[in-house]
């Protein structure tokens, strides 16, 4: 790996017109490329290091494709020399398909949770490009500070920490949305002793959070 793939991008250090999307060369040809013709102005350049796309002057992608997942724990060392790195709003997408299905659990504890970043899960490239161009035009709407834009940043980051709540064993989506609203942070959610979590959802399904929590640390 180059001195160009590893160095992480700080905020500001990639002016990015609005309505367009700077991307690593790596995609050119690719079918997110393909995707996003006619729809934002795509420019693709070298050297972006560990970011595939910047969509704005302070926030990215990275894409984690299905062969990342399949490959190993390569994909979790990129995203932590990132998280360690750079200032920058990262959002990951993962290619969620049959093949990379048994991973992803895993995957999406380890973004959200751990990492704290946004994920947003796709089917493939073509799903990705789609999702791309409605983040743009999301981000073009006012590049200044816009409570619109802040209000479906944290939206994206809500969703995305409930659907990796609703993973934990038992947890469905209402009690996911009262423990997210007793503790306000996920941070807090993760270092919950289970007898706070039992005045939440009770004894049992305190004792599978603790669980999912604690057993990979």
């Amino acid at each position: 790996m180059t001195a160009k793939e590893t160095t992480p991008v700080e905020a500001g250090a990639v002016s990015v017109p609005y309505g367009h999307v700077i991307g690593n060369d790596k995609w050119r040809g690719s079918q997110i490329a393909q995707g996003l013709q006619g729809k934002i102005k795509l420019i693709l350049e070298d050297g972006l290091g560990l970011v595939d796309f910047h969509l704005s002057n302070r926030s990215c992608i990275l894409y984690i494709s299905e062969a990342d997942l399949v490959a190993g724990n390569g994909f979790k060392r990129r995203l932590v020399r990132f998280r360690n790195a750079s200032s920058l709003h990262g959002i990951v997408i993962v290619e969620k398909t049959q093949l990379s299905d048994q991973y992803f659990p895993a995957v999406q504890k380890f973004i959200v949770l751990e990492l704290g970043m946004t994920l947003l899960p796709v089917a493939n490239q073509g799903e990705a490009s789609q999702l791309i161009i409605q983040l743009v035009h999301e981000q073009s709407k006012d590049h200044t500070s816009n409570p619109f834009l802040h209000k479906k940043c944290s939206q994206l980051v809500e969703a995305s920490i409930l659907r990796t709540v609703q993973q934990i064993p038992g947890v469905g989506k209402t009690k996911a949305l009262l423990l997210l609203q007793q503790f306000v942070s996920i941070h807090q959610l993760c270092n919950a002793s289970v007898q706070d979590l039992e005045l939440v959802v009770g004894q049992t399904i305190a004792q599978h959070i603790h669980a999912f929590f604690t057993q990979t640390k």
